[in-house]
């Protein structure tokens, strides 16, 4: 069921710019949605706080942090923040949107990965990481959950929601700790400590569930993994994958090493073993398939198509973030009682021989013999005669059970089938993570009882659903943005420049160029044509009829200003001003605005007949004018001045005062 038509934020718009258009997945602490900003007009991912936890200052803290160390790092493996912010009850970042899958979705449909599949994943994963570790970050919650791979093939890293700086207190003593249980290291879960290694057990963690399909620990409740990651090593990956070379079970066993101090320092060190780990192997050994590379059975697929964010509706407790008790570590004497470790109790062991009295000692319920004989006598008959039918139900020659041909070429495919007797029929779909030509999907699934020449339907991958940009090279702003929406892609940002090949107001090019291919709703950004570029003429100090005519004979169009200003530079009812200036290019038929001068501004002069000279210097130059003085006689008293005291002159006048 579609639940997005019934979520509030869908068609809302965030802090009046970010339009929100989908869900695309939902978490433990927040919703991920697709938006687009509308002042950039560029497609986003808004990641919004669950309401309930606003209200909390440490989760709200943790979204900001998040923002502030991926804005620290802008590494091209990390997927980047945009923005930060508020709107009412809501908490929101604005982030990438990346298409493609998660790792999850890919292992998920795959079951395993080859090793030089593994290694292309782990190396970017590592690659971002260690940016964050030398830049004094660490993640916290690295998964397959996290790690997403776009259309285009790149890696990137999500969600540094839990991530914390080095070099801030790195113990916990709340008594619990926050990630996901499968990939947390034993000294994050014992003591709470985390450092760069803490990363790095995850990505053996990680390493070992692309190679092998599987996880390291498992177990019912989160507390029995907790269990046997604090007490079991890591197994090598070669005893779930037989031949994988030993080179990558060392890889794995230092990475996922319980003692930290037998880890590779950060993520930077890991990839460097990593670098010589694959120099080191043959290609044989990185092509190696894995047992489980090919799924006995279709599992389901909860991924979004087309964008990098899953769903979170139904994966195992252990594969989500959360908060996770920590176990108190007891005193000696109590290392045995595994309540205060909050580990759940072993099993008592089964009885040896029959069961012992069930009521007061030395009393045993009355045998029933006779009873007991007939009852057993009518269970073997209808044995014999259920097993007799299943015999012969199986052994019925009118039925077979549907190959596995999941991720095998087509013609490999129907060839199979063809030998098991059965007949093909073939459609086809878009898939992220199936290469084109190879089977997603059987309908009945692989392993079904089926008649003898029934027919099986084989969904064939098409690849990724690609679209062409179209060619709308001079075609009007409003034309084109029709045509990519048109073909599935969204209009982008739209730039003007100026050109002589192309008219006014014509698309001149598209970011990405016409015939580029793309997945729908790539955004495709739109340059447009401001005509041939011209020269605005200096009309300063002109009439406003030179001015005028001179504009217009340029091909541009004349504003006269409503108001007039002061000039120092025009005289009264001159152009005083201009915009835009003298030499500045302007699009033919574009506006220059002029405004008319009201020539000088005059301010009051001051009277300073009967001051001394150094106190009529000082009047005149607090009023903004300069003084010259001319000695009549011998004194120093101002006997006449011009302009004259209450008369009128433009700032930085001269005033000429005489004394005596």
């Amino acid at each position: 069921m579609d639940t997005t038509l019934q979520d509030p934020l869908v068609g809302q718009t965030l802090d009046g710019r970010y339009r929100v258009e989908a869900r695309i997945a939902v978490g433990g602490m927040a919703t991920v949605y697709r938006a687009v900003d509308t002042r950039l007009d560029r497609v986003l991912a808004l990641k919004v706080m669950h309401p309930g936890l606003a209200a909390d200052a440490g989760f709200v803290d943790r979204f900001i942090r998040e923002a502030k160390a991926v804005a620290r790092l802008a590494h091209p493996n990390v997927v980047g923040v945009y923005d930060q912010g508020t709107d009412g009850t809501f908490v929101y970042l604005a982030m990438e949107y990346i298409a493609g899958c998660t790792l999850r979705d890919v292992l998920r449909e795959r079951g395993a990965l080859q090793p030089r599949a593994a290694l292309d994943i782990l190396e970017p994963v590592l690659a971002a990481l260690g940016a964050a570790h030398r830049a004094g970050l660490i993640h916290r919650d690295v998964k397959p959950e996290n790690v997403l791979i776009g259309d285009d093939g790149r890696v990137k890293v999500v969600d540094f929601g839990l991530v914390r700086a080095v070099d801030t207190n790195t113990s916990v003593t709340t008594g619990s700790v926050l990630g996901t249980v499968s990939y947390l290291a034993p000294e994050q879960i014992e003591h709470g400590t985390i450092d760069q290694r803490t990363d790095v057990y995850a990505c053996g963690v990680l390493l070992y569930e692309m190679l092998t399909g599987g996880k390291p620990h498992t177990g019912g409740t989160p507390m029995q993994v907790i269990f046997h990651v604090l007490n079991e090593d890591i197994v090598p990956p070669s005893e779930a994958v037989p031949g994988l070379a030993p080179a990558l079970d060392a890889l794995v066993g230092r990475a996922a090493a319980r003692d930290p101090q037998l880890r590779p320092a950060d993520a930077v060190e890991l990839l460097a073993q990593l670098h010589t780990t694959r120099q080191a192997l043959s290609q044989e050994q990185l092509d190696l398939v894995p047992p489980r590379a090919v799924p006995d059975a279709q599992e389901p697929q909860d991924a979004v198509p087309g964008t990098g964010w899953q769903k979170d509706l139904h994966g195992a407790d252990e594969e989500r973030t959360s908060v996770i008790a920590r176990p108190v570590l007891p005193a000696e004497e109590e290392l045995n009682r595994t309540s205060v470790l909050q580990f759940p109790p072993p099993l008592p062991p089964a009885p040896a021989g029959p069961p012992g009295p069930s009521g007061p000692a030395g009393h045993r319920p009355p045998r029933r013999g006779p009873r007991r004989g007939v009852l057993a006598v009518i269970v073997a008959a209808l044995l014999i005669l259920g097993v007799g039918a299943g015999v012969w139900y199986i052994s019925d020659g009118q039925f077979t059970k549907v190959p596995a041909v999941l991720a095998l070429p087509q013609a490999d495919a129907q060839q199979r089938l063809d030998h098991a007797g059965l007949h093909t029929k073939v459609t086809t779909s878009f898939s992220l993570t199936v290469p084109r030509g190879q089977v997603i999907s059987t309908d009945p699934g692989p392993g079904q009882r089926v008649r003898n020449n029934a027919e099986v339907t084989l969904t064939v991958s098409k690849g990724p659903q690609e679209v062409h940009v179209p060619d709308v090279t001079g075609k009007t702003l409003a034309v084109a943005q029709e045509q990519i929406k048109g073909a599935a892609l969204t209009p982008g940002t739209v730039t003007q420049e100026f050109t002589e090949d192309v008219p006014k107001g014509a698309v001149i090019s598209t970011d990405p160029p016409a015939g580029t291919k793309r997945s729908p709703d790539a955004v495709v950004s739109i340059v447009v044509s401001k005509g041939a570029p011209v020269d605005v003429p200096d009309v300063i100090g002109d009439s406003v009829a030179d001015a005028q005519q001179a504009l217009q004979d340029a091909g541009l169009t004349v504003v006269l200003a409503p108001d007039k200003v002061f000039s120092d530079v025009a005289d009264k009812d001159k152009v005083a001003l201009q915009t835009p200036g003298k030499g500045a290019q302007a699009g033919e038929g574009d506006t220059v605005t002029i405004t008319i001068s009201k020539g000088q501004q005059l301010f009051p002069v001051p009277d300073v007949k009967g001051r001394s000279a150094g106190e009529a210097k000082q009047i005149l130059k607090d009023a903004g004018f300069d003084i010259r003085v001319m000695h009549a006689f011998f004194g120093d008293t101002v006997f006449s001045q011009s302009p004259e005291g209450g008369g009128q002159a433009p700032k930085g006048a001269t005033i000429t005062v005489w004394v005596r």
